[in-house]
């Protein structure tokens, strides 16, 4: 059996603590992951997992091989890239985002990629929450925040900017919205559940906080879109979103003159020790592809 592969096996065994996630994330079997396993103890005669019905952990040979296999893997693939043309990355590739930044951005720079690497296979998920990347065996995660989460490591890729609107119909029913402290009069639209919205509006050198009342919230931009188009509020949209109904007069801004916090969109991943060449390669496509096409 090939053991650069069967040591990629053990490594991923190592950190996802199950045989099952591997076999997922690796397009194999479950016994074929089993093999690669038994390969690698047989060739370092030793044990290198401990094995349950409830539980997979390393021995302590296990512990004392894993940083060294993960050193030689990474030299390993470090010398095949310096030989192998752009068409020769290869495998599967796990993504985490959101529903709407995944529809809207994220697809039409995935399949720039999927066309440049014919070999490449690439899942999606779609929610918008960070997940524990290692136990759903995620390989990437796309997240629009103003601080990534501080157990994975984050490379900025995009800016997205974000635009306060709502219906007309809405702002013909409900008072005038002269300045920021006019929202507090208003049904606003909430993302996510807290028990403050704070939303945040400059404009040149003024600054202002104003905590809105939120009666209907979401995890997810896409909701809070089509409860404005119904003319439930207003809610704070990204402009890759929120454009194209500003543009077709379902949607007018509101107080355009003020200008939400703009967020970084993030590429987030578990490790650098573990990035696999393929994600490397798709984390430097998506920022140059978002930097080439902005919204």
């Amino acid at each position: 059996m090939d053991r650069l592969t069967a040591a990629k096996v053990f490594i991923d065994v190592a950190h996802s603590n199950s045989f099952t996630a591997t076999a997922e994330k690796l397009t194999m079997s479950r016994p074929m992951v089993t093999r690669y396993i038994e390969a690698m103890e047989d060739w370092l005669g030793t044990r290198l997992l401990h094995r349950t019905t409830r539980k997979i952990s390393l021995t302590t040979a296990g512990e004392d091989a894993l940083k060294e296999i993960e050193t030689w893997v990474k030299q390993a693939d470090h010398i095949e890239s310096l030989t192998s043309d752009s068409h020769s990355l290869s495998g599967s590739i796990r993504i985490t985002t959101s529903m709407s930044f995944g529809v809207n951005q994220l697809l039409p720079a995935i399949q720039d990629f999927m066309t440049l690497h014919p070999k490449i296979q690439i899942n999606i998920e779609l929610e918008d929450s960070v997940t524990d990347m290692t136990e759903q065996s995620i390989d990437l995660a796309i997240r629009i925040s103003s601080t990534p989460h501080p157990s994975l490591i984050g490379k900025p890729i995009a800016i997205c900017q974000s635009i306060l609107v709502a219906s007309p119909k809405y702002l013909s029913n409900h008072s005038k919205i002269k300045t920021p402290s006019d929202l507090k009069q208003h049904d606003c639209l909430g993302y996510k559940n807290h028990e403050r919205y704070v939303w945040n509006l400059s404009k040149k050198d003024q600054f202002e906080a104003i905590t809105v009342n939120c009666r209907l919230s979401a995890n997810e931009a896409t909701v809070l879109l089509n409860a404005a188009l119904n003319h439930a509020g207003l809610t704070l949209q990204p402009t890759y979103l929120a454009n194209t109904y500003i543009k077709s007069g379902q949607l007018e801004v509101v107080l355009p003159d003020w200008k939400p916090n703009d967020l970084k969109i993030y590429a987030l991943y578990s490790s650098r020790k573990h990035l696999l060449p393929s994600v490397r390669a798709l984390i430097d496509h998506l920022d140059q592809y978002l930097t080439a096409h902005p919204w």
